[in-house]
């Protein structure tokens, strides 16, 4: 079991430095938008839940499980650029 867990642990590590440079890109990305509705792109946003849903399928995963993530996750994003945008 502590092998299983220590696993686990790494795989977390890996999951997390990602989003760290995912989350590089995003405020890289940023820096192009010029307006509100720009930095809240609701279609974007749709396709990428909808992509981000198809490639759970593929994985075998549960595709409610991982829109639910990438939701929460984009949202944050969203309301940090937001935030940053408003205050100029």
């Amino acid at each position: 079991m502590e092998d299983i867990r220590a696993e686990i642990d790494c795989r977390d590590r890996q999951i997390i430095a990602l989003l760290g440079e995912r989350a590089g890109y995003v405020h890289a990305a940023a820096a192009f938008k010029t307006s509100e509705d720009s930095v809240r792109a609701p279609a974007r946003f749709k396709a990428m839940l909808e992509t981000r849903r198809d490639w759970a399928e593929q994985e075998g995963l549960d595709a409610d499980m991982v829109e639910k993530l990438y939701r929460d996750l984009v949202e944050h994003f969203i309301h940090k650029e937001m935030k940053a945008f408003q205050e100029g």
